[in-house]
């Protein structure tokens, strides 16, 4: 059981790591070095040996192993990304890096996202060398960098060319994932995630003759561009049920009495009333446009334009994306990934995820666990190149009102400090006996 020790230090951690600004703006622009040697510092007085290792200068991982009991068990990651997305501190109602501590509350740009779990990993380390506990199994502790862009520089890096350090770890922990959801009719139901939906960032490019805005000109880049764009964010892209989401149903829908009918899943969303928030996103693979670039002057037809979309797809729907995005785009537009990563699935019924499940339960029995599939991705993608079977697990009880998902990459991000305490329990007992 975590001491009063660890439940002090989450909060103080949480709140110091905020305090280091490492925002990640893209294109290389970050600087996780402060954090990640903060990070390794706590390791290091829990008796630990951290590794710090850069492919960038200031770019920089921690990777440390604690030795379980049984040499010929599996080892199991447990990692967490230093980056956070930028913040606009006018916006917020505390600076966004101050890591304010108010109303029993901490404030600040990673609060959720995930600098809390960074934080809760650190304090139950601590709290095991206090105790002298060691797990059943190896545990890898990971701090990564580059996980908000395109994790070159963080997980994709340690994955490339240090696999050694992760020898022997088959499965893998990280965010998004047992949180409480509220149903709005008084349940709360604890999502694990077990899959990924993948990554599939396009760039669209459109050809044309340039020529004087006041001129007719049949081949015009820009109304090509629009028509594309036009198409792909208006398509309607068809259901699939992978095992995950598949299993999500059945236990939604066996908690809420209803019958999984699965040749009418509009219906059955709609019998699940809020709860269906967290398998809609993943039912079909989505393309929103989100970026447009052409021109330099109002009258001057520009002979190319360029448009960027967010695409994502389901595991074993990559090629159906791909094929789909040849027809949608159309004559005169091209289009490529500017950043690709395959779609994960892991298994419900393994015993990590049961013992995920326990965890919750022994701390929030009134809960129900569900397993859910993301509908956006992380480090685990690039981790599943060493074959770590990944699963999101950075546990939080949060009471109503407060949206857990609207928070991510949000404004007065935020975290309360009875949550961070239940999140340091939970994982405790999780890695006990994992």
């Amino acid at each position: 059981m975590a001491d009063q020790q660890a439940l002090d230090e989450v909060v103080e951690f949480t709140s110091g790591l905020i305090r280091i600004d490492t925002t990640n703006r893209g294109g290389g622009d970050c600087r996780e070095r402060p954090a990640a040697e903060y990070a390794a510092e706590r390791l290091a007085g829990a008796g630990l040996e951290p590794v710090l290792l850069e492919r960038t200068p200031g770019r920089t991982n921690v990777v440390a192993r604690i030795e379980g009991t049984d040499p010929s068990a599996d080892a199991l990651l447990v990692h967490g990304h230093l980056d956070v997305v930028p913040a606009e501190a006018a916006d917020w109602s505390v600076h966004p890096f101050s890591g304010e501590i108010r109303g029993g509350v901490v404030w600040g740009r990673g609060a959720v996202d995930m600098k809390n779990m960074d934080a809760m990993i650190l304090a139950v380390v601590r709290a095991w060398a206090r105790e002298g506990v060691r797990p059943r199994r190896d545990i890898v502790v990971a701090f990564t960098a580059d996980e908000e862009a395109s994790a070159e520089d963080g997980s994709g890096f340690l994955a490339d060319h240090h696999p050694g350090l992760f020898e022997g770890c088959t499965e893998g922990i990280s965010e998004s994932g047992a949180f409480t959801f509220h149903d709005g009719a008084g349940r709360q139901l604890y999502p694990i995630a077990a899959g990924e939906r993948g990554t599939g960032w396009l760039k669209l490019t459109a050809r044309g003759r340039a020529g004087h805005g006041s001129k007719v000109n049949k081949d015009n880049a820009v109304t090509r561009l629009a028509a594309a764009v036009t198409r792909i964010g208006e398509h309607e892209w068809r259901l699939r049920l992978t095992p995950t989401v598949r299993a999500a149903l059945t236990e939604l829908a066996a908690l809420y009495g209803v019958e999984p009918d699965f040749s009418d899943v509009d219906l059955l969303l709609e019998k699940l009333g809020p709860a269906a928030a967290l398998v809609e996103a993943t039912l079909r693979n989505s393309t929103n446009p989100t970026m447009l670039e052409a021109g330099y002057k109002l009258n001057v037809i520009p002979g190319e334009a360029v448009a960027y979309v967010d695409g994502r797809y389901l595991p074993g729907a990559e090629e159906e994306f791909s094929t789909t995005l040849d027809h949608l785009t159309g004559p005169g537009v091209s289009w490529e990934f500017a950043h690709r990563e395959v779609a994960l699935q892991a298994p419900v019924d393994s015993p990590t995820f049961a013992r995920m499940r326990a965890a919750v339960r022994e701390f929030a029995p009134e809960g129900h666990v569900v397993p859910y599939c993301m509908s956006g991705g992380t480090d685990a993608k690039q981790f599943s190149r060493l074959g770590i079977t990944g699963y999101g697990f950075a546990p939080l009880k949060l009471p109503e009102g407060l949206d857990y998902q609207a928070l991510f990459h949000g404004v007065d991000e935020r975290v309360p400090v009875e949550a961070l305490h239940f999140g340091v329990r939970v994982l405790d007992r999780f890695l006990r006996t994992a």
